[in-house]
């Protein structure tokens, strides 16, 4: 199981990242987010995140999945990085059953008119079936078509309410919201205020370019405050965990 080397708040030994990064106890909705950038702030290289990452960040990307009830993407992350079924880490199974999680997380993609690869692994092997929150511009032969796979929530005329989403989530026993954006839907999410902690890791490489970062969209009405709550690293890479801050 991934350690990882304390920095913040205090230096100190390894830890446990399961123990580093253990979700709320589920009563209550708790939204992360989990993402990847260079030194330079590239969110992705030639257009896919997995050129970023290495190892450890992987490691950490299946333990965050194997804590959460539900796993949140946008439809064009999907379709970039060849999404397959979410599984769990098999050290973490026991956990889930403790907690009364099901066996894997579920997948839910924030898609506007379903425009997806429903014959992927990702739907037709995934362990637990996937939901797809989409929006009335969904043509119904497309709808039905999508209800084979997945379970199909329309949330939006036009753009999926990310807000209703998450309502909905939650109403269905899966309160510990994991996202993993892309960047639209991350914009998304802090303009309406539903990220309660940002995971971010920096990879150590520079890429210069005009890569995205890891938001895009138009500027939120105000900076949004993160409070830094701790620093870990492995491997070159630093792990960084940022917590909502109200405002003041």
């Amino acid at each position: 199981m991934l350690t990882l080397r304390q920095i913040h708040p205090a230096p100190g030994a390894d830890v446990p990242a399961v123990d580093a990064y253990a979700r709320p106890d589920g009563r209550a909705r708790h939204v992360s987010v989990n993402m990847v950038s260079s030194i330079d702030g590239a969110a992705t290289l030639e257009g896919r995140v997995g050129t970023l990452t290495g190892p450890a960040d992987q490691e950490l990307l299946h333990l965050l999945r194997s804590l959460c009830d539900v796993l949140l993407v946008g439809a064009a992350t999907i379709r970039a990085e060849g999404y397959g079924p979410i599984r769990t880490v098999r050290e973490l199974e026991d956990r889930r059953r403790e907690l009364g999680q099901a066996p894997s997380p579920r997948l839910a993609v924030v898609t506007r008119t379903l425009d997806l690869d429903l014959g992927s692994a990702a739907f037709t092997a995934a362990i637990e079936r996937p939901i797809l929150l989409t929006t009335e511009l969904a043509g119904p032969d497309r709808v039905a078509a999508a209800r084979a796979v997945a379970d199909v929530l329309v949330v939006g005329e036009r753009s999926v309410d990310l807000g209703a989403a998450l309502d909905l989530l939650t109403s269905q026993g899966l309160p510990r919201i994991l996202s993993e954006g892309g960047p639209r839907v991350l914009s998304e999410l802090f303009r309406t205020e539903l990220v309660d902690e940002l995971c971010l890791a920096i990879s150590p490489v520079v890429v210069a370019g005009a890569e995205p970062r890891i938001t895009s969209g138009p500027s939120l009405p105000a900076p949004r405050p993160m409070e830094l709550g701790a620093v870990y690293e492995r491997d070159g890479f630093l792990f960084t965990r940022w917590l909502r801050s109200p405002r003041e």
